[in-house]
């Protein structure tokens, strides 16, 4: 009698830079603030126009608020093996990294700066958040075990530039194992690297400049 035994399922960790925990109440607060203010402006106006006018008003006034807010608490980003999971306020999307045609660090300059993983397969496009620092130097820097498991499906892709992403976040890894000031973290070193340019656009970083960083 042969003993069958099924593989393990990869486990699917979150890729949220935020925990979605953290803002949920917030987010929830502000919904239902959003709908009564579009009540009353509503029950308000019917004193001055025709109710549909007022219910229209009322819609337009409290509907894009509380539409965000709920968008933003749907939103979650997962990883498992090398599948990307990420759902939004109308659905889900599924992109596996290690069948990528293409894969990028771009640095979002600013005041508060991201950078983000950007990966492509076919027509579809998932941005992943890694990191985001202020002007300060404080920040927030994606957890370990995201980090870990994110280098390791980019390790599993036959694209030279991802396995240049996976080699930079490995040494992020290290870099916060032994506890690294910011000066000595790739993905900070990143920023600063764009924000040194002075610029005001999203920057793709080229492939020399990620092996700069490792």
């Amino acid at each position: 009698m042969t003993e069958h035994s099924n593989p393990e399922r990869p486990q699917r960790v979150g890729l949220d830079l935020i925990a979605p925990e953290l803002y949920a109440p917030m987010l929830r607060r502000l919904t239902v603030i959003a709908c009564v203010v579009g009540v009353v402006v509503a029950v308000l106006l019917v004193l001055l126009v025709s109710w549909p006018v007022a219910v229209l008003a009322g819609v337009m006034l409290g509907a894009p608020t509380a539409l965000y807010a709920i968008a933003v608490q749907r939103r979650r980003i997962w990883l498992s093996g090398s599948m990307i999971e990420a759902r939004t306020l109308f659905g889900a999307r599924r992109l596996d990294i290690s069948e990528a045609g293409g894969a990028e660090l771009a640095v979002f300059p600013g005041r508060l700066s991201r950078i983000v993983l950007r990966v492509t397969a076919g027509p579809s496009v998932q941005v992943v958040p890694l990191a985001m620092y202020t002007d300060a130097g404080s920040g927030r820097e994606l957890h370990i075990l995201g980090l870990r498991t994110l280098a390791d499906a980019l390790a599993s892709s036959n694209l030279a530039a991802a396995l240049a992403i996976s080699d930079l976040l490995v040494g992020q890894l290290r870099a916060e194992a032994r506890d690294a000031v910011l000066d000595e973290r790739p993905l900070y070193r990143a920023v600063q690297l764009v924000r040194a340019k002075d610029a005001v656009q999203p920057v793709v970083l080229s492939d020399r400049e990620i092996a700069t960083l490792e």
